[in-house]
């Protein structure tokens, strides 16, 4: 198993306060996989993601990655970790505001030993012929791809997605969702997704289904669906 997570608890708060946000979560991910993360607000999920990333520590529990651990890691090697290995796309796109689209890009390929070359990802990206205008020049859509270029172009073995499409219009999201397959089958990362939207269930491997801090329902998809597909 590549991603192994084994009773991961968490806890936010202090005496009454203290709120039990992940109660033993048992979950294993494969190499390459598409695992969609499913579950309302406050079920945990996004907190999982964060803990996988390193930006969030559990209380109890433990993460092995490749079958390294995590918790084994001095902060030297964690920050050397997640700047080679992990790649994250969130809602809000985090792109520096005086540097182009390509130079964005870029800020991610210095971070790896075995980036992916930039001009052949701005083509898939369909932002080449937008290379060298601002992110205050671009659309929502247009700024999403630039941050996803920018987690992706360091080649990471696992792709951590926090709602990305979650400011995103339907038909921007679809096309959003479309370029992560195609980054997935292309490049094989292993994709972890959070998301509120239930139709993105469809093109995954493995979907998790959260509530309450736990995990109510983990299986793999027979037949997937295409991004393209999908309706919501």
């Amino acid at each position: 198993m590549f991603l192994e997570i084994k009773g991961i608890r968490k806890s936010f708060g202090k005496g009454e306060n203290r709120i039990e946000v992940l109660k033993g979560v048992d979950l294993g991910i494969e190499k390459g996989e598409f695992c969609v993360l499913l579950g309302p607000s406050g079920s945990g999920k996004s907190t999982l993601l964060n803990i996988i990333g390193g930006i969030d520590q559990a209380d109890a529990g433990e993460i092995c990655i490749a079958g390294e651990r995590m918790a084994a890691m001095k902060e030297k090697r964690l920050t050397q970790y997640r700047r080679k290995h992990l790649g994250y796309i969130f809602q809000m796109y985090n792109l520096i505001p005086n540097l182009t689209v390509r130079e964005n890009v870029e800020v991610g390929a210095y971070l790896s030993d075995r980036p992916l070359d930039v001009d052949e990802l701005l083509h898939i990206l369909g932002l080449y012929e937008h290379r060298n205008k601002l992110p205050n020049q671009l659309s929502g859509g247009q700024q999403q791809r630039t941050a996803i270029g920018r987690a992706i172009v360091k080649n990471p073995d696992i792709l951590l997605c926090d709602e990305p499409t979650g400011a995103l219009d339907y038909n921007t999201s679809k096309e959003i969702l479309k370029l992560i397959e195609t980054v997935n089958q292309k490049y094989g990362n292993t994709i972890v997704m959070v998301t509120h939207n239930d139709a993105i269930k469809h093109m995954a491997d493995h979907v998790v289904h959260f509530r309450d801090g736990q995990i109510r329902k983990s299986y793999q998809n027979e037949v997937k669906v295409a991004a393209q597909e999908l309706e919501w």
